[in-house]
């Protein structure tokens, strides 16, 4: 991972970005990278200008790398701490436990986001001095193909930044695995891609896969029990799902509106979507004891928690019942 300089005139520079690092661990090093990761994390939360991390550890087959998202207030914030002396220690100790180079790039933030999508690709590329024209030109072209590829959820386009980093940036969101594997090996990019080839130096393609883990944040890099993300997953769900469907799918999307079941059903799904994008972080926070209980309290946590979990939902259905 080498250090970068910045320039604040730049644009980028007034306005939030997200350093996105993938790297990828050695087999056997899982625990001690988590354990590594957490004292990075807390470096970075007293660094000026940090805002927010996330860490995505991997999901194997689909992704290999773990996958950390660190905001900063501004571009100089975020170059400061990728030069940081705290931070070139910290790696310079994790370098054993990796495979191969780190990809770190600075995206400034808005827009349709960094990574909101199941499965997205990252791909960096060099392009040859004097080949912008050319290039934007044939992202273009691939940008308007891609489009149209079965699962393509949006894309996002990002120049170099001048004394940043010097790859032109592109991040391609999917809904599935498979159909995001099926667009990078499709026969209309393979050809794209050697159109390419007379003005790029190289790009290279990593995977980043979210889902449930970007509603339960995890600054020390494991992320909680599968299981426990879906009993709280479960616990927003049903009242939002009874609420909404007695309020207003019933009464005014079915009764007065008169759609179709599927219509109003689907209008509801993705109301809940909506919903629980806030309602599990929120809920994730209350129960950080239980998602992430200390080594020493880990069975008591359990336990706890989950007759918790399991008595509140007793007490919705027991009130639901009462009051509907």
């Amino acid at each position: 991972m080498t250090a970068v300089t910045t320039d604040s005139s730049t644009p980028s520079a007034d306005r939030g970005v997200t350093i996105v690092t993938q790297t990828r661990v050695r087999g056997g090093e899982e625990d001690a990278f988590a354990r590594w990761q957490k004292g990075m994390s807390d470096t970075i939360a007293g660094f000026p200008g940090f805002i927010q991390q996330t860490v995505m550890p991997p999901s194997p087959p689909a992704q290999l790398d773990w996958v950390i998202l660190q905001r900063f207030t501004h571009t100089a914030a975020a170059t400061a701490w990728l030069n940081s002396a705290e931070r070139l220690e910290r790696v310079a100790g994790a370098q054993p436990m990796l495979i191969g180079r780190d990809d770190v790039h600075i995206v400034p933030d808005g827009g349709s986001g960094v990574l909101p999508a199941p499965v997205s690709a990252v791909i960096a590329t060099q392009i040859k001095p004097g080949s912008e024209a050319a290039y934007r030109a044939w992202e273009q072209r691939i940008a308007g193909v891609q489009a149209k590829a079965p699962g393509f959820q949006g894309y996002r386009f990002e120049p170099p930044l001048p004394g940043v980093q010097d790859h032109w940036l592109a991040i391609v969101r999917f809904d599935s695995e498979a159909h995001l594997q099926a667009w990078l090996d499709s026969p209309e990019r393979l050809k794209l891609l050697e159109e390419a080839k007379p003005f790029t130096v190289e790009f290279h393609t990593r995977i980043a896969r979210t889902g449930f883990d970007q509603w339960f944040p995890s600054p020390a890099g494991k992320p909680p029990a599968m299981w426990k993300q879906n009993m709280l997953v479960l616990l927003m769900l049903y009242p939002v799902v009874f609420l909404f469907g007695y309020f207003i799918q019933t009464p005014l999307l079915s009764q007065r509106l008169g759609l179709p079941f599927a219509v109003a059903l689907f209008v509801g799904n993705v109301a809940g979507i909506l919903l629980l994008n806030y309602l599990v972080p929120w809920v994730s926070g209350r129960f950080s004891w239980w998602l992430q209980p200390d080594a020493g309290d880990r069975r008591r946590s359990d336990i706890a928690g989950t007759g918790l979990v399991i008595a509140l939902y007793a007490g919705l259905v027991v009130l639901f019942a009462r009051l509907f």
